[in-house]
């Protein structure tokens, strides 16, 4: 189900039975037209060379009428069913989709089946009225916050954006407020490995996400620990989560080492040459520290972002 709270972006939680929360970035138009152009091209390229085998081969069979047949076949099959196909047998994406890194799911979060996939395709022909401009599909997914066009709300389906690896490297953060309420927290606390992991994960995403969500992100974590250190009760949870990441991974490195460069969760080579996962305690002073209730606040926001990641 789709959890009861006032939407603020693009992005769509959705609460399981099970309790388990799942955040995805609904697809806009300016995703989905690329992608549709793109399956466009292939469709049109797929047609072109398939009439060209069938006319060559039936051509010299002496049956070109049959030749011209197939071709209009093909027309019909390409134009109704290669949607639906790519989409049923590609768990919810067309060539156009995956270059374009969106996928089609229904409302509930779960993979599409074939009916919903051949749908939607079909009725793809009542969005493109009139003509082909598709003015049908682009007023009603503006109408609703899933950007779900007539065949998505026919069969319950929405798009959504396949998010691509976030951790990069180590942000050095240039912000005043930011590197002041690093030199505010005391000096014996020890970032936990979830917590830097939660950190890491906000800091790298936050330039993309709307200072309102920003904020509610923020404070979820950022409150119990201005508490533990005893800030005043204006600080910005944005800045202090900042400020965290600036003492646990840029103050607390280069305190220890220069050498470190990079992300704390890039593939390293071991001694014996197999490959490992640089680990978050390996790069976050410690890996105690911080009140319980700290702790489990982030251990419960590095849920959500690992949810988000693993899911299409």
């Amino acid at each position: 189900m789709i959890a009861d709270r006032q939407q603020l972006d693009n992005a769509m939680e959705i609460v399981t039975p099970e309790n388990i929360a799942f955040r995805y970035q609904v697809a806009g138009p300016f995703r989905r037209l690329p992608a549709y152009l793109i399956d466009l091209v292939i469709r049109g390229a797929m047609f072109v060379g398939g009439t060209i085998v069938v006319w060559l081969v039936f051509g010299l069979a002496g049956l070109p009428g049959l030749g011209i047949g197939l071709s209009l076949v093909l027309w019909f099959a390409l134009g109704w069913f290669y949607g639906g196909l790519f989409e049923t047998f590609w768990n919810g994406q067309t060539p156009g989709k995956r270059l374009m890194r969106i996928r089609v799911l229904s409302v509930d979060g779960q993979p599409i089946n074939g009916l919903q996939a051949v749908l939607r395709n079909v009725l793809r022909a009542l969005d493109q009225q009139p003509a082909i401009f598709f003015l049908v599909g682009l007023v009603t997914a503006s109408l609703n916050d899933r950007f779900q066009r007539m065949g998505d709300l026919a069969c319950g389906t929405m798009v959504v954006i396949e998010e691509g690896p976030w951790f990069r490297g180590v942000i050095r953060l240039s912000d005043p407020e930011a590197i002041r309420l690093a030199g505010q927290i005391p000096a014996s606390f020890q970032a936990s490995a979830t917590m830097a992991r939660a950190l890491a994960a906000y800091v790298e995403r936050r330039g993309n996400i709307l200072p309102m969500r920003r904020l509610e992100i923020a404070r979820h974590l950022a409150e119990p620990l201005r508490a533990k250190f005893d800030l005043p009760p204006g600080t910005d949870p944005d800045m202090l989560l900042c400020g965290l990441y600036q003492r646990t991974f840029i103050t607390d490195w280069d305190g220890r080492t220069s050498a470190r460069t990079g992300s704390p969760f890039r593939e390293a080579k071991s001694p014996q040459g197999t490959s490992e996962t640089a680990r978050p305690q390996d790069a976050a002073p410690g890996n105690a520290g911080g009140s319980p209730q700290a702790v489990a606040t982030a251990d419960r926001a590095q849920a959500r972002w690992s949810a988000s990641e693993d899911s299409p």
